[in-house]
């Protein structure tokens, strides 16, 4: 079996991506950049279509409500 380059050593952290996860940790996610965040996840499963797009499934998600039991 080959051997993977990703698998020969240790890699060294991203000092840049270690501190903006540290400052980014304690931030509270806003109801508007969740729904974003759900838009963009609902977008990114989709059939690939040339009907669907971000803003057709921005304007179904206002329409689609989930309920919680």
């Amino acid at each position: 079996m080959a051997e993977r380059k990703q698998f020969l050593g240790v890699a060294q952290a991203n000092t840049d991506l270690l501190r903006l996860l540290s400052e980014s940790s304690d931030r509270t996610v806003t109801d508007d950049e969740l729904r974003e965040q759900r838009i963009s996840f609902a977008f990114g499963n989709a059939l690939n279509s040339n009907k669907i797009t971000k803003e057709s499934v921005r304007r179904a998600s206002q329409s689609v409500r989930l309920i919680s039991s």
